[in-house]
């Protein structure tokens, strides 16, 4: 993967502009109303024609139009007259930068990404959108995998809404072939005695199964223990996603660790050759690092995952890479350093 998006230079097409710019929001943590507000622009400018646009903003109409307001119509003006907007320039001088000092080069050994959402579930973006930022970014591979039935608040995939991805997931992968690949996978909830929130059929499907426990996160640790092993141990589930539940800064507040034996956790991780997920994301930083440490002892393999619900956050991998490097943890152990076979190969050993 690259380190960091080149910063656009004048000329830059209005659509770019303003991609650049959400992205940029994102990534650092912008409120998520200034980056709706681009987001929707991009959508707005890809039903105009090019002369309608060139047009009104010559004639100064341009906020007329529903999703265009005055930021946005700002960035679209200056970047048809060939400028670089000024907008976008303060940004890329202000949040271009490395998000994090320390494990740069693990961050370049990264080729994919095990945990991403799209407007599917609870991600903020269309699928393709995803996609593009992703092959920006540099990957080689991601894996799609928004939410389960059981959680509603986040619009999990029913099976017919999963089936329908799937297709959307097989005509990307046909128009992007031999430069980029979209694995099919789901965020799928472990449920209270270890079962997988979908169907058998569904999961035989996917490539790649992230499991995690969103619901009763204040279970006894007794049995939380026998309902995360049950999981990690079922040989369709392949990465054991953001495994305490924690979150410790952010919009939502914070909230503590699941209580579990970590130690029986990750044996059964390591001996069904289930990855634990390093979850990105700052607000969760998952495991801990007393976690991380003990998972690395078991001789687990790893999955460094963005978590990302919206294109931007796909970089944020850079936290986990940084945490990793600190921690030890070697290349060679997480599986999105590898390339798609390797990742195929070892997500389908055991089913």
């Amino acid at each position: 993967m690259v380190a960091l998006l080149e910063p656009l230079e004048a000329p830059v097409e209005p659509v770019d502009a303003l991609r650049r710019i959400a992205f940029l929001l994102e990534r650092t943590r912008a409120g998520t109303y200034r980056v709706e507000a681009f987001r929707n622009a991009v959508k707005t400018l890809r039903t105009l024609e090019a002369g309608e646009v060139r047009e009104r903003a010559e004639a100064g109409t341009l906020q007329e139009i529903e999703g265009i307001g005055k930021s946005t119509s700002g960035v679209i003006t200056e970047a048809l007259t060939g400028e670089l907007p000024s907008y976008l320039e303060s940004l890329q001088q202000k949040a271009g930068g490395r998000l994090v000092d320390g494990g740069e080069d693990l961050y370049a050994a990264l080729r994919g990404d095990a945990h991403l959402h799209s407007d599917w579930s609870d991600g903020g973006s269309p699928i393709d959108e995803m996609v593009l930022t992703g092959v920006e970014l540099g990957h080689e591979w991601m894996v799609l995998t928004d939410h389960s039935p059981q959680l509603r608040v986040a619009n999990g995939l029913t099976v017919e809404r999963l089936r329908q991805q799937l297709k959307i997931v097989d005509g990307i992968n046909r128009s992007l072939a031999g430069h980029f690949t979209l694995l099919k996978g789901i965020e799928v909830d472990i449920l209270d005695d270890g079962s997988l929130d979908q169907t058998e059929e569904m999961l035989g499907r996917l490539d790649v199964v992230t499991a995690s426990v969103h619901s009763k996160l204040r279970m006894n640790a007794e049995p939380m223990t026998r309902r995360m092993v049950a999981a990690v141990s079922n040989p369709r589930v392949n990465v054991l996603g953001h495994c305490t539940g924690r979150l410790v800064e952010g919009s939502r507040g914070t909230r503590p660790q699941s209580e579990f034996d970590a130690r029986a956790v990750f044996e059964a991780c390591a001996e069904h050759g289930t990855a634990v997920e390093i979850n990105s994301r700052p607000e969760r930083c998952d495991p801990p690092d007393d976690l991380v440490t003990l998972a690395l002892d078991i001789g687990c393999l790893f999955s460094i995952d963005s978590d990302a619900h919206a294109p931007g956050q796909l970089d944020m991998k850079a936290y986990g890479c940084a945490r990793a490097e600190r921690l030890g943890v070697p290349a060679e152990r997480i599986v999105t350093t590898w390339d798609v076979d390797r990742v195929r190969e070892w997500a389908g050993a055991s089913r």
